[in-house]
């Protein structure tokens, strides 16, 4: 199994409306190839920060993911004139070693 974990900061004061957004989240990730599962948190004290993390078969699946017409599409439900902070955004590639 494979995790893909994607922390960003927003720079511009929107982060009531990205935490909208996720909630209301069309689900397009859920029939891509491989896709387990997701999870959207943001530490309490530090709620411009969200941590997205994505559960896979294998980091495959998720490449495929990551570079699909389905990936950007999906990421249009995020609200216009967002910001993120530069230096601030990340993805962590996680190998689940056991449970």
């Amino acid at each position: 199994m494979f995790i893909a974990v994607s922390r960003f900061v927003i720079a511009n004061g929107m982060e009531e409306a990205v935490r909208e957004a996720f909630i209301r989240r069309p689900h397009q990730v859920d029939d891509a190839p491989g896709f387990q599962r997701m999870e959207v948190l943001r530490p309490i004290a530090q709620p411009a920060e969200f941590w997205l993390m994505t559960w896979w078969d294998d980091e495959a699946a998720f490449d495929a993911w990551h570079r699909s017409h389905a990936f950007r599409d999906a990421h249009r439900g995020m609200p216009p004139g967002l910001r993120l902070k530069p230096g601030e955004n990340h993805i962590t590639r996680l190998e689940r070693v056991a449970d």
